[in-house]
């Protein structure tokens, strides 16, 4: 073979299947590198997670995170498993948001987690004995320098007897070594630590004046308190607390016993504040259903729920199926630019929708009453019937563009063939509809049906932004108003200003809305199923 030849054929390239296998190998390689990046970022949270889990001696969750954690590096670096690596991503998403916060919010219905109770029985029995500190009448006084770490303040203080001690509102007070001193012989550093200037303690003035750092770890010993970032004293609760009986005294000589409802309660019935979080089996739901001035407004709101996501959907399906006809007429003309317009308020978000609705029905600034009722004082908002024709009005406006756009879908998907036999027959149009396309409607639309009254049934934000719940009701033991549905209750036992705070009882309605739309879509799915055989 000739040289020509020779660089002929090294010049050729290789086969086509060659070609494929280095394409393939190519591929593969950036495909491991990209799975190996990937599920380092997975492990690196993961570990982080864990990290944090250990410190907070959370060992149940420790154990799910580790456990997931593995399970997903083994099925990504396994061989095969195909399916279970498309599978875990929405399975871990579905576990995460939906899974977890269900199984949470039962968790939390069978507690008293709520103002007041929501930490451990050793966070509440510190902060007990803080919150009763007074100042020592005669305290000596402790040289002081504040410090910084890491964002934590500390307490650098020099006492009487010249011993330099180092502690924050986490670490009791203990000796140190290495520290620099002032002229007057007051600690004034730390390695490793920042010393606020006079500046930085006028910034942080709050938060430093608010620092108590125990002497001890008994808390009994008191805590050392600064007024002026230079110099500390002792501070002492005016209760006392006695692990061997667990009990609390005051200096009176009252006892506060641990009550067994989460919190320390005296024999005349005084409560000592915060409490601490226990389990109170279904007390919660005993609460929601047995308490009088809760059961009430909880069984008026239940039905006002209904009403609303019942009402809702057969509003805006009516008026969303009557436009979709008419529009779906051969003979319309224009039917793009009125397709346009009727589907503008489903560009609205929500929330701003129902801001502009409440000052459009404003009642003595509003549109509607100034303009459209000549001037009249109609009480849209305030008044509990008005408000609610407000509120299904409001939401007839929001949700029929919905509605019409998925009856005309399913109108033009109806053969039109079944329409013309009708019409040869001699059908009425009204019998035609009735007969034919509205039962073939409803087999397309129904599920739809069911998500949308699910939706409505959880419909927050137009109640909340247009009514706020309201009108009041103030013979009710919760905050609950005439247009409150279950969901905006439920926000409002769980975060209200002046009832309280109470996340038990909040999820104890939560729990109860998932069993009434779940056992609800159950059963209208199963109806749904029946139509499409019947068809």
């Amino acid at each position: 073979m000739s040289n020509t030849s020779q660089a002929s054929a090294a010049a050729s390239p290789p086969p086509p299947a060659a070609a494929m296998r280095a394409a393939r190998s190519s591929s593969s390689v950036r495909g491991i590198l990209w799975k190996i990046a990937l599920l380092g970022i997975v492990d690196a949270i993961a570990v982080f997670g864990l990290f944090m889990l250990l410190l907070q001696e959370s060992w149940v969750p420790f154990g799910i995170v580790l456990a997931v954690t593995l399970i997903v590096n083994v099925i990504y670096f396994m061989p095969g498993w195909l399916p279970a690596k498309y599978l875990t991503p929405g399975l871990l998403f579905l576990a995460v948001f939906q899974i977890f916060v269900v199984v949470y919010s039962g968790y939390i219905a069978f507690t008293n987690y709520g103002d007041g109770r929501n930490g451990t029985k050793e966070d509440a029995i510190e902060t007990i004995l803080l919150t009763a500190q007074q100042r020592v009448p005669d305290s000596p006084t402790y040289r002081l320098t504040v410090l910084e770490q890491f964002g934590e303040y500390f307490f650098l203080v020099t006492d009487p007897e010249g011993e330099v001690l180092l502690g924050s509102a986490d670490q009791p007070l203990e000796r140190v070594t290495g520290y620099g001193t002032d002229s007057t012989g007051r600690a004034d550093s730390l390695p490793g630590f920042t010393t606020l200037t006079f500046g930085d303690l006028l910034q942080n003035q709050q938060t430093v004046t608010q620092l108590a750092v125990p002497l001890s770890d008994d808390p009994n010993d008191g805590a050392l308190r600064t007024s002026d970032g230079s110099n500390a004293y002792l501070y002492l609760s005016q209760l006392t607390y006695d692990e061997a009986t667990d009990t609390f005294v005051d200096r009176t000589g009252t006892i506060y016993r641990d009550g067994g409802d989460g919190a320390f309660v005296s024999d005349a019935g005084r409560e000592l504040v915060p409490g601490w979080t226990i389990q109170v089996g279904f007390d919660n739901f005993v609460t929601a259903f047995t308490t009088e001035n809760i059961r009430g407004p909880l069984i008026s709101v239940t039905i006002w729920t209904f009403a609303f996501a019942i009402l809702s959907v057969a509003s805006t399906f009516a008026l969303g199926l009557f436009l979709a006809l008419v529009f779906n007429k051969p003979s319309m003309r224009g039917k793009k630019v009125y397709r346009l317009i009727m589907i503008l308020p489903y560009a609205f978000p929500g929330f701003l929708s129902g801001l502009v609705w409440l000052g459009l029905f404003n009642q003595e600034f509003g549109y509607i009453n100034q303009v459209l009722f000549g001037g009249a004082s109609i009480p849209w908002l305030t008044d509990p019937w008005l408000a609610k024709f407000s509120v299904l009005f409001v939401n007839l406006w929001l949700g029929f563009p919905y509605m019409f756009l998925i009856c005309t879908g399913a109108l033009q998907s109806i053969p039109e063939e079944l329409t013309e036999a009708a019409t040869v027959d001699g059908a009425r149009p009204w019998a035609v509809f009735r007969l034919i396309k509205f039962p073939l409607l409803l087999v397309s639309v129904a599920p739809l049906l069911i998500s949308s009254f699910a939706f409505n049934f959880n419909n927050f934000n137009i109640i909340y932004m247009l009514t706020g719940g309201g009108p009041r009701d103030v013979t009710a033991g919760v905050d609950a108003g005439a247009t409150d549905i279950l969901i905006t209750l439920v926000y409002k036992v769980a975060f209200g200003e002046g009832t309280g705070r109470d996340y038990g009882l909040a999820s104890a309605f939560a729990i109860l809305i998932f069993f009434i739309v779940a056992t609800v879509s159950i059963i209208s799915f199963r109806q749904t199923k029946a139509l499409e055989e019947l068809n």
